[in-house]
């Protein structure tokens, strides 16, 4: 009789293929579905609420977020081993960034939601309405526990991560519409897209990446975070920091290049 082989999944995770039938029937996107909840509901509490909050109340808060923001992004930095991979990821994923538009892109999408569904788009001034939805969807997209959370949901069912993520994206949500208006709510859908696609395709995602890749894209995410503190929360001087998004990926390659060349 020919003894039973194991599976690839169990050399690569015992404790997961021991649990994987129990795991079966939860849905692989509970954490992200639970996230779009918390955005809306602190996005509509923040759109309702804010209106009664004085100018000065509404810029500290978001000066907040973006102080706080600044330090998530520096601690993020730090879990590089490898600081000139960080810069080359980011000095190639703007190039690519600027090659393919991809902030031009972003805005052109918020353009169409703003004229989709707002009424009267000439009365949100400054371009409010994209500037909240540029914010908002970087700012609940790029971080470590976005795709940590996500794989995890995607490979076990457990959503626990992408639950703290979406208990802390409620309160920003709250500050940023009371701020930057209803333009924070359409960044649902793009919470929706990301996560839910990284958490269907968390099995490709866990096979092939390594700590140390992991660790070079969270220190990608954590510059872009200071970005988004510096242009869009602090408005020091702006930057296009959809256009650096290509670096996430970039970073992790780099990686394997630099170690198949060892």
């Amino acid at each position: 009789m020919l003894e039973h082989q194991p599976s690839l999944k169990a050399l690569l995770n015992p404790e997961q293929e021991k649990t994987g039938q129990l795991n079966a029937y939860k849905i692989p996107m509970t954490g992200t579905l639970i996230n779009m909840v918390t955005v809306f509901i602190g996005g509509t509490l923040g759109l309702l609420v804010g209106s009664r909050l004085p100018d000065r109340v509404r810029q500290t808060v978001i000066a907040g977020l973006g102080l706080f923001t600044a330090a998530i992004g520096i601690q993020m930095f730090l879990k590089t081993e490898n600081p000139i991979i960080v810069l080359g990821s980011l000095l190639l994923g703007g190039l690519v960034g600027e090659w393919w538009k991809i902030e031009d892109g972003l805005r052109g999408l918020g353009a169409y939601f703003e004229r989709r569904f707002i009424r009267n788009p000439e009365n949100i001034e400054g371009g409010r309405f994209i500037r909240g939805f540029l914010t908002a969807s970087l700012v609940f997209c790029v971080g470590p526990m976005t795709i940590l959370g996500s794989i995890q949901d995607g490979l076990t069912g457990d959503y626990s991560l992408l639950a703290i993520k979406s208990v802390l994206d409620g309160f920003a949500a709250l500050a940023f519409a009371s701020s930057l208006g209803v333009g924070v709510l359409f960044s649902i859908p793009v919470i929706f897209v990301y996560q839910g696609g990284i958490s269907l395709l968390a099995a490709q995602a866990q096979v092939i990446t390594t700590p140390a890749m992991m660790n070079e894209m969270t220190s990608v995410g954590g510059i872009l975070l200071i970005g988004i503190s510096i242009s869009s929360l602090l408005e020091i001087k702006p930057i296009r920091v959809g256009n650096f998004l290509p670096a996430l990926f970039i970073a992790p390659l780099i990686v394997v290049l630099l170690a198949v060349l060892r």
